[in-house]
């Protein structure tokens, strides 16, 4: 596949994506309603990554299970390899499976321990395909070498091999299917620093040399920097800034990203983050967010407007924010 139609592919068009849940405290009781993720919108092409990013309870992770199929979304588009994951016929939305694969956070709990490699990584093939056993076990085998494992480790079992080498498994298996996209949430934060720069290299590999797109969550700026092409940053179920890495990370405009890239190690030390912003408090509850921007409760910049009025989100120097004074850090 050639470089030019690997930039014009779309793998993943989302548009106005929303995820509300309703909170039942009892049968007489009116359900409150929580917005996990509020009309978030973005495009994924073959061979790049975007990542997600925020604190823990920003909507990442229920953005995650939208785009893999696990969750429906409440309102909004989703489409993957041009088809309608929503409201498409069953049957196109059930082969949609097989072109979306996760990855997951934990590698010592995302492997079936009483399972050797060999089968974990032909469970997909048996399920999905009509492949024989002997068809099944070459192509397991290939993948191990793909992903820097070698042949005698088919026949071992999960709890045999390092946190990282089980990641590489989690990441031969979620490709078992040849997916267009892999959505990786947090897939190096329970490694050691020494090994996630490993596995963020054989993603880094495997996308090139497979044309995938990724979906990557995280809340690790400083793994993201390494990773991604395009940033989405995610505050209360809300898009605060998206937009391409380098433009966001030399130049954040909204008060929530210079906080996340001030306070994270190697970058705190960085001449674009002008103005150190420290957060303090805790994040609101999504069950009663702030009246007017998502991020003014806890917001050094913080005026009456942004008490009263939500900022759209809209385009400032070639990315997406929403923040009414974006154009000020624009200028600092």
């Amino acid at each position: 596949m050639s470089s030019a139609s690997l930039a014009t592919t779309p793998v993943v068009e989302a548009t106005n994506l929303k995820r509300v849940y309703e909170i039942r405290r009892g049968f007489m009781v009116k359900p409150d309603h929580l917005q996990a993720v509020s009309g978030v919108s973005f495009t994924v092409h073959a061979g790049k990554t975007l990542a997600v990013v925020g604190e823990s309870g920003c909507g990442k992770s229920t953005l995650a299970r939208m785009v893999s199929l696990i969750e429906t979304p409440s309102s909004g588009a989703l489409n993957i390899t041009g088809v309608d994951a929503v409201n498409g016929p069953e049957e196109q939305r059930l082969k949609l499976r097989k072109a979306v694969q996760l990855v997951f956070q934990n590698p010592y709990g995302s492997l079936n321990p009483r399972k050797k490699i060999g089968a974990i990584l032909e469970a997909p093939l048996e399920i999905n395909t009509p492949l024989t056993a002997r068809e099944r076990a070459e192509k397991a085998r290939a993948m191990l070498a793909l992903v820097g494992l070698r042949p005698e480790h088919y026949d071992r079992y999960p709890h045999m091999f390092s946190g990282g080498q089980r990641q590489r498994i989690a990441i031969a298996r979620a490709l078992m299917l040849n997916p267009a996209l892999v959505v990786a949430d947090e897939p190096v934060s329970a490694l050691d620093v020494s090994i996630q720069a490993q596995v963020l290299n054989l993603l880094a590999d495997l996308q090139q040399s497979m044309g995938l797109a990724y979906l990557f969550i995280s809340h690790d700026l400083g793994v993201v920097r390494h990773i991604a092409h395009d940033v989405l940053v995610m505050y209360l179920g809300h898009v605060v800034e998206q937009g391409e890495k380098t433009a966001l990370f030399t130049q954040p405009l909204h008060p929530y990203t210079q906080a996340l890239l001030a306070s994270t190690p190697g970058l705190a030390g960085s001449s674009a983050i002008r103005h150190r912003i420290v957060l303090k408090g805790e994040l609101p509850s999504p069950l009663n967010p702030p009246k007017g921007c998502v991020f003014s409760t806890r917001c050094p910049h913080v005026t009456e407007r942004c008490r009263a009025e939500r900022p759209a989100l809209r385009e400032v120097a070639g990315r997406m924010v929403a923040c009414h004074y974006a154009e000020d850090f624009l200028a600092a």
